[in-house]
């Protein structure tokens, strides 16, 4: 295959941040009237209104020729404002599927998971109007956004539910 997919591709860093005393995971609720969503994490309006009251993970799509070290550290940057948090990874995951809501088949996710440890919350950022670290098993799966708890269960944190 020399083209993207029918079903479109998408190249995106996530960041699985854990609490170093409780395991809990940092997610977030983004704050749809925070107009940079779509430059920090790639998120247009109408999805961010979509997703408003849904648990994602710290994550953007790529922007062009940047690395995954590089968008990495810009997400820690933009969407929680550290910089010098040590991360591991990239942990790389590939993923086809189908967005039904949209009528796309095939769509095809590479991912690069970047896992850390803080002790306490990031400072606060107006890109969230809800941070914390979550027991991110005790969710359902229609209360992540964005899939992320596929995100979670490839790295084994997240027990998968069908």
């Amino acid at each position: 295959m020399d083209t993207i997919p029918d079903g479109g591709m998408c190249l995106s860093v996530f960041l699985v941040i854990t609490q170093k005393t409780t395991g809990l995971v940092l997610m977030g609720k983004v704050n749809p009237e925070f107009a940079e969503w779509e430059h920090i994490g790639a998120i247009n309006r109408e999805r961010l209104l979509r997703i408003a009251d849904k648990w994602m993970l710290p994550a953007s799509h790529f922007i062009v020729y940047e690395s995954p070290n590089e968008a990495a550290k810009r997400v820690l940057k933009e969407q929680l404002g550290l910089q010098n948090l040590e991360l591991k990874g990239p942990f790389v995951y590939s993923e086809v599927y189908d967005i039904e809501r949209a009528n796309i088949k095939n769509h095809w996710d590479l991912e690069f998971v970047y896992t850390g440890e803080l002790e306490k919350l990031p400072p606060q950022n107006p890109a969230w109007k809800e941070l914390g670290f979550v027991d991110v098993n005790a969710l359902n799966d229609k209360e992540f956004a964005r899939n992320h708890q596929d995100i979670l269960a490839n790295l084994g944190i997240r027990k998968v539910s069908y």
